[in-house]
């Protein structure tokens, strides 16, 4: 499998607003993505920008042609390809952890930073701990490889979650799944773990599918 590096400091500021862009539809699918154009934009050399687009292109949201780097964007097919992905990833981590029995203090943290988030109706910050929270069973499950893998995607479903999350006026019910979840993997009960899992990522998945529709009705929404 190849990976690619993520990009330096400068790069991920480029390739953090244009996937931003490519996820909401912003960036249509067959955008020419120029180098110079880009530079200019973000007020950076061709350097950041090239490292930026190596990136999108290794996540599948652009691809190199002769005449340059165009967006291929993201269509239902593709959304329901990435939640198949994050799922069967996740459940293998989610396995991993409950095998080896590791310290879920961290989790016990972030669900603590999830609901004060959710009280305060700060979907970005409750965006970025849902992320710590799912991330932190790839670093528990002891798995180099699934984590990489997971690293790979990270940062597109970090997009994700930012507009599947702005899509609930209450955080609390999904606030509330992860207690739920973590209970259940703290008492061992993985039947239990791996459904409440599934029907979180499946509502997840559903979130980001109303967005996209009304993302391709009125992109500049």
């Amino acid at each position: 499998m190849t990976t690619v590096r993520p990009a330096p400091a400068l790069g991920r500021h480029v390739v953090d607003h244009l996937r931003r862009l490519i996820i909401t539809g912003q960036l249509a699918a067959g955008t020419h993505l120029v180098e110079s154009q880009l530079s200019e934009t973000f007020d950076v050399s061709r350097g950041p920008v090239r490292d930026a687009l190596r990136q999108l292109e290794a996540e599948g949201l652009v691809e190199s042609r002769r005449r340059g780097v165009f967006v291929i964007g993201l269509t239902v097919d593709d959304i329901e390809e990435l939640y198949v992905l994050r799922h069967l990833l996740e459940a293998e981590a989610v396995r991993q952890c409950m095998r080896r029995g590791g310290d879920l203090l961290e989790l016990d943290a972030i669900v603590l930073t999830m609901g004060e988030a959710a009280r305060e109706g700060d979907a970005a910050a409750f965006a970025e701990a849902d992320l710590e929270f799912h991330s932190a069973f790839y670093a528990l499950a002891g798995h180099r490889r699934l984590e990489k893998v997971w690293q790979q995607y990270r940062p597109t479903f970090a997009d994700m979650l930012s507009v599947t999350n702005a899509e609930d006026r209450d955080l609390a019910p999904i606030h509330r799944d992860h207690l739920d979840l973590l209970a259940r993997v703290r008492a061992g009960d993985q039947p239990g773990a791996l459904s409440l899992l599934r029907e979180h990522i499946d509502g997840s998945r559903e979130r980001m599918l109303t967005a996209y529709a009304r993302f391709i009705a009125d992109p500049s929404a």
